[in-house]
């Protein structure tokens, strides 16, 4: 895992493109705080920019980082939830122009899985995680599932968990002002 963690590093801090496991399913990752990066992203996955993108972050402390407001409900609904949980929140600071949505809002998870939480953490700043796929394609669950042409457009390939299924899609929770509690996606 320390191999995989140090080359993703290495890629990450050239604004480079990663595809990795986490604790869902496949994803494409890069820094979330650099534009021209998660512009990567896009043009690899063929998707238009206005449909926004996963963040990971390691911890509550690296959430509040990058996210001005955290409605009170939302510590209760990831520590009450035994799936991995996205959770939209309003007006996020320090992040890439181009992750944030039309409405001023992101999607960020507190990731569990390790590799990713170590990576996060030794990488300091939030990644992206987007599913590794073609735009319009279905999510990949295992490594053999994700297009070749995919594998070859990444920067590095993450050389973990690769016989292994993954889980469904995390699922994204809005939680409005008046505390609201919407589910995007279960």
């Amino acid at each position: 895992m320390q191999i995989d963690i140090e080359k993703s590093l290495t890629v990450l801090n050239k604004n480079g493109v990663i595809i990795y496991p986490t604790d869902t399913i496949w994803g494409i990752g890069c820094d979330a705080t650099n534009e021209s990066a998660v512009a990567k992203i896009y043009k690899i996955k063929e998707r238009v920019e206005s449909k926004s993108l996963i963040i990971l972050v390691d911890s509550w402390t690296m959430l509040q980082d990058y996210i001005k407001h955290i409605p009170p409900k939302v510590s209760c609904i990831i520590d009450g939830s035994s799936k991995p949980t996205s959770v939209i929140y309003k007006n996020p600071k320090g992040l890439a122009k181009n992750v944030i949505a039309k409405d001023n809002t992101v999607a960020v998870r507190i990731v569990k899985d390790d590799f990713c939480r170590q990576l996060i953490i030794k990488f300091g700043k939030p990644i992206v995680s987007t599913s590794a796929n073609i735009s319009g394609d279905s999510a990949p669950r295992s490594f053999n599932e994700i297009n070749k042409s995919l594998l070859e457009r990444a920067d590095y390939v993450v050389n973990l968990h690769r016989d292994k299924k993954q889980a469904l899609a995390s699922q994204i929770v809005k939680v409005h002002d008046n505390g609201k509690i919407d589910f995007i996606r279960k």
